[in-house]
């Protein structure tokens, strides 16, 4: 009786840590130092194109981004930080700002 209790107790255990959800983000661990000082943040958005594309362009300002490589790493970790759903607002964004001047 015992082990059917901790198996219970186990699966109940399992249950409410799958659906704890967390807040933190962290950068990838191969990112260029560019960028290994910067904070990750979480926001819900009812515009997901439009605060993407701020947040990219107060990175590039911010940290003074010149050459393809470092938007290239920017990319990187904008995809690598946020859920797939969110891939093609990231793409929109990113391609906006390569077709004008911020």
């Amino acid at each position: 009786m015992e082990k059917v209790q901790n198996e219970t107790e186990k699966k109940k255990l399992q249950r409410r840590r799958s659906s704890r959800i967390s807040f933190s983000a962290r950068l990838p661990e191969d990112v260029c130092v560019a960028f290994e000082d910067c904070i990750c943040a979480v926001k819900y958005s009812t515009d997901p194109f439009s605060d993407i594309r701020e947040s990219i362009i107060q990175v590039i300002q911010n940290l003074g981004i010149q050459d393809w490589n470092q938007m290239e790493e920017l990319i990187y970790c904008y995809i690598a930080l946020n859920s797939s759903e969110v891939h093609t607002f990231i793409q929109d964004a990113f391609l906006s700002l390569t077709f004008s001047t911020v």
